[in-house]
């Protein structure tokens, strides 16, 4: 089902005139897409885009070819741009390279001798989600989510190589997002987390890895129920 664009239910974007414009807009329609505030089959205009960022065609342009690239949107020459479905393939590709990445951050940080600042930050995060979700803000709980596994990342030099699997997880970011107000969804993040971060502690490397592997099973693990209720946000 196509949906027509309403820039009405999104903020006004916030120009920053330091930087160049079509980053702007590659951001904010990214971030859009994935929480699902521009659902898969939504039409975007080119002429609305512009309108909304007060720019010219050129920007809104480039956004669109690099979200095109990142398999986010769907160009029609000469008809019209549509948000892209789901595609489960390339959650699953995107699920594999974390894993293994994630997988590699934990071992190197049980490696450690001195592992108390590393400790420290992840915990920071979990305290933030923590106390977004008895706030009932999932936004902001799933912006820490993602900021827990970048800072895991971040923690062994690895935030360029974190960056370049973020512009290939758009697909599971999705699939994340809709599982996320799921009953009991949120509270299992937040003990993944701390599980990971136990086993970081103990200096295990098994047992950080395990709880890697586990917490990011678990989107992926619920796919076919999603497909079942949201055939239309879906592809295999």
């Amino acid at each position: 089902m196509n949906e027509a664009f309403n820039p009405q239910v999104l903020p006004r974007p916030a120009r920053d005139r330091s930087r160049q414009a079509a980053p702007q807009v590659l951001d904010y329609l990214r971030e859009h897409i994935v929480a699902l505030r521009l659902p898969p089959g939504t039409t975007l205009p080119r002429a609305a885009l512009q309108d909304l960022f007060g720019v010219s065609s050129t920007p809104v342009r480039d956004a669109l070819m690099r979200l095109e690239e990142e398999g986010l949107v769907e160009v029609f020459p000469q008809h019209a741009t549509r948000v892209s479905p789901i595609d489960l393939a390339q959650a699953r590709r995107t699920q594999f390279l974390r894993r293994a990445i994630e997988q590699e951050a934990v071992r190197l940080l049980c490696a450690r001798s001195d592992r108390t600042d590393a400790v420290a930050a992840l915990k920071q995060v979990i305290a933030r989600q923590t106390a977004l979700l008895a706030a009932n803000d999932l936004e902001a709980f799933d912006a820490q989510d993602r900021a827990f596994h970048g800072t895991l990342c971040d923690l062994v030099e690895a935030g360029e190589v974190w960056a370049l699997v973020r512009r290939s997880s758009g697909h599971i970011d999705r699939l994340r997002r809709l599982n996320l107000p799921l009953a009991g969804k949120a509270p299992q993040i937040i003990r993944d987390h701390e599980a990971i971060v136990a086993g970081i502690v103990a200096g295990d490397a098994q047992q950080a890895q395990a709880a890697v592997r586990d917490h990011l099973s678990r989107s992926l693990a619920s796919a076919d129920g999603m497909r079942r209720d949201r055939p239309d946000y879906f592809r295999e």
